[in-house]
This record gives structure tokens, C-alpha cells and sequence, in this order.
């Protein structure tokens, strides 16, 4: 083995440190399982949940009917009310296991608050909770490809050592769990650089298909020069333009469209004036990485004026990603699973953004349901000693002369698409069409030319990005309708017909078709739910 090189063996390996990966591997663990957790970045400050203040859906029983009509009656068509109701009650029972590592805050009543929590200690609470657990963290350790046994399952991965030079490693496991969240395609949404789609992009090298995504029309607000995209305090916004005269932008959260269009027509300026004293008090404690920009500039955010902007979410605070085939969130590969932004969102958002509380109890969710199944998937099938094929293509073996790619050239074309408004928000058909052509020259010069160099991992960045892209705009031009966050403006009715998901996929051909059999539910509850619910 060349020197610096790992090889190690698990049951359970667990892609991404973000929450879903952190809780993936805490819950495999629970289940008996041998555990690794590799990480692109160092999992306790990975994604987006790290740099916010996340909620969950947190609803109590009495209330989670009600709950649920409201969510599905704004899920256009696409939600499904017995995973919603899974959701909720398993995020219901196992938040609170966290106890141990989280010091939950206490309401006036002294009880016990679980709804909101705060993101840099929530992350470093499960990190510290795994670890005792036994499981075996890899900080900087990003994965490239998927390896497969010769009986078709899916029976580990292969990646390289940031902090060693990019020596590589390679982990054999019963089962993997792609928890390596979604991807805004580099809009500095904060805490979303790492996330590039790498999940998508290996879970369809390894047969998996994806759903949802033409829901990425998502965008938050931010100030001009910053990357703080926490929103709650644009509730309490009024808009001007540059010469002060007032904009009629509601203050959200679903104003995106209305801020869009006028920053089309020029710099969009913005001050907190209506925010009540009391919540000025609160906002260092809910949310205290937000003032700092402003600290930063002498803006005094209630009465100074400051441009802000509107960074795209993607599939961050978008609905798409891997399309779940079960109750266990397996992708149709066996031994492979998929959870939280990394699958699609669609069964408990539907069309429309499950950001904040439904995204944070589907990754809580989905990441048990994905590692208990590839727990029991590993124990079952025990170690292979067999050789593994490599899954990787794009970025890493090309398909015809290899020679250096332009890797920020990539990227560009990426977001010089799935940015602007008037491709990405205010879709056409003409739009999505010129989209879809200059996506696939930047796949063809990747997919022909790319190989794995000096830096594999930026160049398997880029094919991640250029792949999602692909996938998004293919989905988008053939949803010839409005629905949810996707909005054409040539089709701007919604059409009953295709009050349906779709599934897309392929990576030489990419291919739309409509996704006709949702998969089954979770059991609400389950013994086993009840078990972990009283874990210590």
C-alpha cells in the first residue's frame, strides 16, 4: 500500500457530517453497528445547520393533524401525509435523546423547549454524542466514488486525505449512507460552500434516480456583502430602492419573487424598522452571528438603510435529491440509503421549500431510517473480502484523451444557469432550453477530458455541480406548468394532470418521466422507534 494510503473496514459507513450524517451515524450506532463518518470539512461545523439557528417540527399530538393538512395543503399535490406524520413522530421521540450532550433551554414555566435549537452547539452536541457512541470520525476526508462488491450492493467508498496531501483511502462496509447534503451550486448561501451535490452524482453512478428537481427555485435574502442568509429578522423589513422610495415587497417569507423583480430594476435597500423592542432584545440569543456584519460596517440595521441581495438556495432549502424507494430511505441500490438534503425532500415539503422546520425533522428522520436499515443490511450481510469495482466516472476517469479541465470555467457555466433570477426563478422554456445546452458542452468537456490529478477532489466538485445542474433543468423543462417554487413564466397555470412527482436520471443521456408509485411509509410508531425514543 503507497505510503500515506488508508484502507479500513466497517459495517456502516456514513458519507457527509452535517446534522443527517451526524445523527446517521449515531443512530447505526445505537443499532450495534461499527461505524465510520467521513467528512469533506470537520463534522460539528459542516453545512448549513452549523452557522443557524435551526427549528425542527416539533408538534405535539394532539396538534399533528392539524399540522399535517396545513403542510399538504401547500405541498401542491406532491406531499404525502403518512410520512409527514412518521416524520413528526419520530423527531417527536428522539430530539430529546440528545440530552445528555445539548443543555435544551427552558421556557418562562420551566419546561423544556426542543423546537428551536442553536446550530454551532447543536452540531458539536451530536459530534460529542457519536463519539461516545464509539464511532470513528474522519475530518477532511471527502469521498469520491462508491464501491461495489460483485453481487451488485454497494459496499463502500474511496476518497482522498485533505490534511495528508490527498493520499487516498479506501473504507470496505456492509452498507454506506449518503448523507452529504444539497447544494446551493456555490451562491455563498453561508455554510454551503462544501455542498456540491457530491451524493447525487455517486448515488447515480450507482444506479440510484432522483426526484424533485425542479423545485431549486429557491432564494434567500442577505446583505449585499455578506454571506449571512439567516432570515428571521426580514420579517420585520421594509423595502426602498436607491432613492429611497418605498417598494411594495412584502416582509416574507414568501417574497423572493416581488425581490427578485425589483432588484432586476436596480439596487434594492432594506432596514429591520419594524421590528418590535422585544425581539431586538431576543436576537442576540436566537440568532448572534447576524449583527455581527453589521457591527462590522457601523450599520445600525433599524434605522441605517443597507442593499441586500438574494443568494439561491438550490436544494438546500429546495425540495430535490434522491429519490427513496422505501421506508428504510434506500435508493433502489442495495446497501446503499440516502438521507437528509442529499434525498429529495418532496414526501414532506412537496413543491414547495420544506427549509427550517420540515427539512431539519426530515434529516433528524430519514437519517434513522437510512441508518438502522443499512445497520441491519451490514449485520446481515457481513464483510466481503472480494474485490470492489469503482463507481466513478466524471472527474475522475475520462472517457476519452485525458488533459487539464478548466475547473472554475465549469463551475461558472454552472452558475452563470442555476443563479439569475431570470433563468433560475422566472423560468421559460427558451431559458431552460439554452441552460440545458450550455450545461451539457461543460459536462462533455468534464466527462471527456477530466481525470484524477493533483486535486481530484475539485474536479469531482465540478462534474457533482455540472451533473445537479443537468438534472434540475432537464426536470424543470418538462414540468410544463407552474407548481410550487417552480414558476414558468410561459406556462404560468398549474395543470391537474401533473399534480405528480417526477423522476430524472442518467448521466451520458439525462431523462425525465413521471415518478408514478410513491414509496411506502415508515410505521408510526414502531417497538423499535419506542426503544431509541428511552436510549440513553
Amino acid at each position: 500500500m503507497p505510503e500515506g494510503h488508508a484502507e479500513l473496514q466497517t459495517d456502516v459507513l456514513v458519507i457527509g457530517g452535517g446534522m443527517a450524517g451526524a445523527w446517521a451515524a449515531i443512530a447505526a450506532a445505537r443499532a450495534g453497528a461499527a461505524v465510520v463518518l467521513v467528512d469533506k470539512g470537520y463534522c460539528g461545523t459542516s453545512g448549513v445547520t452549523a452557522t443557524a439557528g435551526p427549528g425542527h417540527w416539533w408538534v405535539a399530538p394532539e396538534a399533528r393533524a392539524e399540522a399535517i393538512a396545513a403542510r399538504n395543503l401547500g405541498a401542491a399535490g406532491l406531499g404525502d401525509a403518512q410520512w409527514m406524520a412518521a416524520v413528526i413522530d419520530l423527531t417527536w421521540r428522539v430530539l430529546p435523546t440528545l440530552a445528555s450532550h445539548y443543555d435544551f433551554p427552558r421556557d418562562e414555566a420551566g419546561a423544556l423547549q426542543y423546537r428551536g435549537l442553536r446550530g454551532p452547539e447543536y452540531l458539536a452536541a451530536l459530534r460529542r454524542l457519536a463519539l461516545h457512541l464509539a464511532v470513528r470520525i474522519l475530518d477532511h476526508w471527502p469521498a469520491l466514488e462508491l464501491l461495489r462488491a460483485s453481487d451488485g450492493a454497494i459496499a463502500g467508498a474511496r476518497g482522498v486525505q485533505r490534511q495528508r496531501g490527498n493520499a487516498a483511502w479506501q473504507i470496505r462496509a456492509g452498507a454506506v449512507v449518503l448523507a452529504t447534503g444539497g447544494t446551493s451550486f456555490r451562491s455563498h448561501l453561508l455554510g454551503a460552500h462544501n455542498n456540491t451535490g457530491d451524493g447525487y452524482l455517486m448515488g447515480a453512478e450507482a444506479g440510484a434516480t432522483l426526484s424533485g428537481m425542479e423545485f431549486t427555485a429557491a432564494y434567500t435574502v442577505a446583505p449585499l456583502r455578506s454571506n449571512m442568509t439567516r432570515t428571521m429578522s426580514y420579517a420585520y423589513a421594509s423595502y426602498t430602492d436607491a432613492g429611497g422610495r418605498a417598494l411594495d415587497i412584502p416582509a416574507g417569507p414568501d417574497n423572493s419573487r416581488a425581490l427578485a423583480r425589483a432588484l432586476l430594476q436596480g439596487p434594492v435597500f432594506c432596514r429591520f424598522d419594524r421590528m418590535p423592542e422585544q425581539v431586538r432584545q431576543w436576537l442576540p440569543t436566537i440568532s448572534p452571528n447576524v449583527m455581527l456584519p453589521f457591527d462590522r460596517w457601523g450599520i445600525n440595521p433599524w434605522r441605517d438603510r443597507f442593499e441586500v441581495t438574494l443568494h439561491t438556495d438550490g436544494t438546500i432549502r429546495g425540495t430535490g435529491g434522491l429519490r427513496v424507494t422505501g421506508a428504510d430511505c434506500g435508493v433502489g441500490v442495495p446497501g446503499l440509503y440516502a438521507a437528509g438534503d442529499a434525498a429529495t425532500r418532496e414526501l414532506v415539503a412537496g413543491a414547495i421549500s420544506g427549509g427550517g422546520a420540515q427539512n431539519s425533522a426530515w434529516a433528524l428522520s430519514s437519517a434513522h431510517w437510512a441508518a438502522r436499515a443499512a445497520a441491519d443490511f451490514a449485520l446481515r450481510r457481513g464483510a466481503t473480502r472480494a474485490a470492489l469495482q469503482p463507481l466513478g466516472q466524471t472527474g475522475l476517469r475520462p472517457a476519452s484523451a485525458a488533459r487539464d479541465v478548466d475547473v472554475r470555467e465549469a463551475i461558472a457555466t454552472v452558475q452563470a444557469q442555476m443563479h439569475p433570477y431570470e433563468r433560475n426563478l422566472f423560468r421559460t422554456g427558451a431559458g431552460l432550453r439554452a441552460s440545458a445546452q450550455a450545461l451539457e458542452s461543460a459536462w462533455t468537456e468534464l466527462r471527456d477530458h477530466g481525470h484524477d490529478g493533483a486535486d481530484p477532489l475539485r474536479l469531482r466538485e465540478a462534474a457533482a455541480l455540472t451533473a445537479t445542474a443537468r438534472w434540475s433543468v432537464a426536470a424543470a423543462l418538462q414540468r410544463q406548468e407552474s407548481r410550487g417554487m417552480h414558476q414558468r413564466e410561459d406556462l404560468p397555470a398549474s395543470d391537474a394532470q401533473q399534480a405528480r412527482r417526477q423522476q430524472v436520471g442518467g448521466l451520458e443521456q439525462v431523462w425525465v418521466r413521471p415518478d408514478l408509485q410513491a414509496p411506502a411509509s415508515p410505521l408510526l410508531p414502531t417497538t423499535q422507534d419506542q426503544a431509541l425514543a428511552t436510549h440513553p
